[in-house]
């Protein structure tokens, strides 16, 4: 069974004239017979029965008329969408991303993606920095919304958020719960808790980047790759832990119902960027699109220290 024999048959079916039929192909009607021929041998039925004054469907022609109809539907809607995926306007998106791009990138961006572009499916994925370039190398992410770049040449980056602060993490008992901030150089007396590098390599350098401009030694004692892990050993030793001020405020870090306090850390701040990091030989088009809904890089009032 050919696909040209369907369209064939379909418009014998409309035009239930063989004459007219053909001309529509640009056919010659014995070639269209013979087409028509070779699709009910192919089937083992009788489609259309036909006399020298009429030309009509048979009970069976009229049922495979209605199939056939999906069958080639279906055929143009597969082109189309094949079409539409090669060309960036279909397809589908896999987007990493952090807390604060979940803020203050992607409501703005997949607005305009879903305007711009509604055929193009989006599946989001929240994950520390780590995690995300790890399925954006393996090919699990198409596009991945965190802390930093990496400098490789196998990823491509573009900034999107300025200078985020980064703040102390304690529980409600340590002795600086109710400062507002704290200078850096005073973790030198402080034991922290704190992340593998591999879970979020530009926040850890950023930390330590700060301890070398203080000139003092950061004392780790525990480790929590989790946030939410750091916020619950604070909370019953007397340790220090990092996080995002963004983090700090969706936590609601100081609150009534928080076990945990958001310090701000002072002379020097550290701080970090977001960056939108992608494959540099990516071939799915979907992702040049969404790249072209994200906003200009920009500081956020919200997140000043």
């Amino acid at each position: 069974m050919e696909f040209r024999h369907l369209v064939s048959f379909i418009t014998i079916a409309e035009e239930l004239h063989f004459g007219r039929a053909a001309r529509r192909l640009h056919l010659t009607q014995p070639s269209l017979s013979a087409q028509l021929q070779k699709l009910e041998r192919a089937l083992g039925v009788q489609l259309v029965a036909r006399t020298s004054h009429e030309v009509r469907l048979t009970p069976a022609g009229r049922e495979f008329e209605v199939q056939a109809r999906q069958i080639v539907a279906q055929l143009d809607r597969a082109a189309q969408v094949a079409k539409a995926t090669a060309e960036g306007r279909a397809g589908s998106l896999s987007i990493g991303y952090n807390l604060p791009a979940s803020r203050h990138v992607l409501p703005d961006a997949l607005t305009r993606l879903t305007e711009r572009h509604p055929d193009v499916g989006v599946t989001l994925w929240e994950k520390r920095t780590g995690p995300q370039l790890a399925a954006l190398a393996d090919g699990s992410l198409d596009v991945a919304l965190v802390y930093g770049h990496p400098a490789t040449a196998e990823f491509r980056y573009r900034r999107v958020l300025h200078r985020i602060p980064l703040v102390a993490v304690v529980g409600k008992r340590h002795r600086w719960a109710e400062r507002a901030a704290v200078p850096f150089a005073e973790l030198q007396d402080q034991q922290c808790v704190l992340f593998a590098r591999e879970q979020c390599p530009a926040m850890y350098d950023a930390i330590l980047r700060s301890a070398a401009a203080t000139r003092i030694a950061l004392t780790v004692t525990h480790s929590a790759d989790d946030p939410g892990a750091t916020a619950h050993m604070v909370s019953v030793r007397p340790l220090v832990g990092f996080a995002s001020l963004p983090r700090a405020i969706a936590e609601g870090m100081g609150a009534a119902h928080s076990s945990s306090v958001a310090v701000k850390l002072l002379d020097p701040v550290p701080t970090l960027d977001v960056y939108a990091v992608w494959r540099a030989e990516d071939p799915n088009p979907a992702v040049a699109l969404f790249l072209d809904c994200l906003d200009a890089a920009r500081d956020l009032p919200v997140l000043s220290a």
